[in-house]
């Protein structure tokens, strides 16, 4: 049985390690917060990406396709948000000091950034096409999806938040806090192009 998904594994390995908005926003908790207090962050998108797999395998896609304002709501909240996060992300200063981010996202937090996510779309709509053949209709390619993307998502998360926490314990001052902080937020902001460049 492994054999016939080890194709279906890797890609989901693979895409859910490439930098995005969420492994930024993992990495920048991870830094900030500590690997424990992002568990929740991670757990959510990691959940959040398991349902987007799932629902482009049972046909939400059809849906975005035919009620074009629902896409437009979704990149217009979408981008609000990121620019937000990437803002106070930005602001924050050292651990200790940092009084505009004072908790780590949510659970809820993390699970909504993925459906606002285009890379997550793009890799759930990609897979549904690509492995469609290894499930007997769409309710189960939909469980198995959102199965592997969870997983894959939980372990690719996890390891980017890990390297947020090791870069914690190489910056001594402020200003090289201030820096980090300032170059995640960007990233962050960055990865807002993509959702309108396909629009």
């Amino acid at each position: 049985m492994f054999e016939s998904i080890f194709p279906l594994v890797l890609f989901a390995l693979v895409a859910t390690s490439t930098p995005g908005m969420a492994t930024t926003l993992s990495t920048a908790s991870g830094a900030q917060f500590g690997f424990r207090r992002s568990v929740p962050l991670m757990a959510g998108s990691a959940a959040g990406l398991a349902s987007v797999a799932a629902a482009g395998a049972v046909g939400l896609a059809g849906l975005l396709a035919a009620a074009p304002f629902l896409q437009l709501a979704m990149k217009i909240a979408g981008s609000l948000y990121l620019v937000w996060l990437a803002f106070k992300i930005g602001r924050g200063g050292p651990p200790n000091l940092d009084v505009s981010m004072a908790k780590p996202n949510s659970f809820f937090g993390g699970a909504g950034l993925q459906w606002m996510n285009p890379k997550g779309w793009a890799m759930g709509l990609g897979a549904a096409a690509s492995f469609a053949a290894l499930a007997n209709g769409p309710l189960q390619l939909a469980l198995l999806l959102g199965a592997v993307f969870g997983l894959a998502a939980a372990l690719s998360l996890s390891l980017w938040c890990v390297a947020g926490t090791l870069l914690a314990r190489l910056l001594r001052t402020e200003r090289q806090w201030r820096a980090l902080n300032i170059a995640l937020g960007l990233l962050l902001a960055a990865s807002v192009i993509p959702m309108w460049r396909s629009a």
